[in-house]
């Protein structure tokens, strides 16, 4: 039976001195005075599924979908995880080349079974930043930069190789360089 306490629902109405043993479980609390015999099985039964277990750092995965040029959903397991590429930004959707940067990284590894070497951490949207590979030899974030497709992400970057791709781009003049008013994502966010 489910009522409520405190405006929070609560699977049994616990007696007063049994509430500070009430245990959180999602948007319900469990009182510890509650048939202790199944309190516990009831707990990991609830738990099972979830947490999420964590992924390695480096890990094979399915590339799902493609968001924008640097933001791809990958399969694992079955679950789907939403990877950022380090290192780089591309430009947005509605930038100039926001549509190209997205249709090059779709052409390279959409549907394509990648390896995923991740930082271990997570940016503010809750992506994993980290570095795809197609097969062994193609490194999808480099590949945007040198298509002149993605900017080095130097904010957040501390790879000098990402700054010589550009500047390697840059002088060729190919993609997002031959416009000589190329704004970068991060300025085309900010004046947004």
């Amino acid at each position: 039976m489910v009522t409520h306490i405190r405006g929070r629902p609560c699977l049994q109405r616990p007696r007063a001195r049994a509430w500070k043993l009430a245990i959180e479980l999602g948007d319900y609390l469990v009182p510890m005075t509650w048939n202790r015999r199944y309190t516990l099985p009831l707990l990991l039964l609830a738990c099972v599924g979830c947490v999420e277990p964590e992924l390695p750092t480096t890990f094979a995965a399915r590339v799902v979908g493609v968001k924008d040029g640097d933001t791809f959903s990958v399969l694992v397991d079955e679950q789907e995880h939403v990877v950022r590429l380090a290192n780089i930004d591309c430009p947005e959707r509605s930038q100039p080349f926001g549509k190209a940067a997205k249709q090059f990284a779709s052409d390279i590894c959409f549907d394509k079974s990648v390896r995923v070497e991740t930082t271990g951490k997570s940016d503010r949207y809750g992506r994993l930043i980290g570095t795809v590979w197609v097969g062994d030899s193609i490194e999808v974030n480099a590949k945007l930069v040198s298509a002149g497709l993605a900017w080095h992400f130097v904010k957040y970057s501390t790879d000098p190789s990402y700054a010589i791709l550009e500047q390697e781009a840059r002088s060729a003049g190919v993609g997002l360089w031959s416009d000589s008013t190329a704004i970068s994502p991060w300025e085309w966010r900010k004046a947004k």
